[in-house]
């Protein structure tokens, strides 16, 4: 593992309390720019935790360590600023917002990265995805299924060419189509030189990824980190100290 003047995202020790509760105990992550991290672990392990640390949601409160990007650290900066630096979180959920066309939407998201995004550039990422150029037009997600608003996620992260990419149980309520896609596109993203942080329940989907390597949070700690054989382990014993 690096260090925090590594490559990529690096969390040292990172403690994180959300409503005065600690979530997070000193948590040593390492995502290296082109690589992919699989994050798996029970319900309220603190998978989604640590993404919102990350991308500095103001209710996840950092009290201790240090998170870096690039060698440069993130504790302390605004979401926007985080954002603009390279740090792309999406989500499993992703909200409406009808109204505003996702043609501007991506523009003016593009303008906050400090990148020049010409119109005629939009629809062939959204083709990379599977969406037709007329999803432009239509207000973000409005009337969007579950699996059309995860493939608009990954438009936006081949588009904003991000250093660290996050992916938050993207994989959840797809059928095999849409696992296959989610796969094929998490490792375009770390083709195109991001590291990538997927997080799951499902160890089944995370053995179809291959992941770099497989970090597994318990109650705020990273119980276990390897390679596939970790997914094996889990699969066998469930997780452990979870009681299952």
């Amino acid at each position: 593992m690096g260090g925090p003047g590594a490559g990529g995202l690096y969390l040292d020790k990172l403690r994180v309390s959300v409503n005065g509760r600690l979530v997070l105990k000193e948590v040593t992550l390492h995502v290296p720019r082109g690589r992919i991290v699989g994050l798996v672990g029970p319900n309220g392990s603190g998978k989604t935790t640590l993404a919102y640390a990350v991308l500095g949601h103001p209710l996840y409160r950092v009290e201790g360590g240090e998170i870096y990007l690039d060698g440069e650290p993130l504790t302390g900066l605004k979401t926007e600023e985080r954002a603009r630096r390279g740090v792309f979180l999406a989500f499993q959920s992703p909200p409406e917002i009808p109204g505003l066309a996702l043609r501007t939407f991506l523009r003016e998201v593009a303008a906050k990265r400090g990148l020049s995004m010409e119109d005629g550039e939009l629809p062939g990422y959204l083709r990379l995805v599977g969406l037709e150029e007329g999803y432009l037009d239509r207000g973000v997600h409005e009337g969007f299924s579950g699996g059309e608003r995860k493939r608009l996620e990954f438009a936006q992260a081949l588009l904003f060419k991000p250093k660290v990419v996050i992916l938050d149980e993207v994989d959840s309520g797809l059928d095999l189509e849409g696992v296959r896609l989610v796969v094929s596109k998490t490792r375009e993203i770390a083709e195109e030189g991001a590291g990538v942080l997927f997080i799951s329940h499902n160890p089944h989907v995370l053995r179809l990824l291959e992941p770099d390597e497989v970090v597994v949070l318990v109650g705020g700690e990273v119980a276990l980190r390897g390679g596939l054989e970790v997914l094996e382990e889990v699969e066998k014993k469930g997780y452990p100290g979870a009681g299952g």
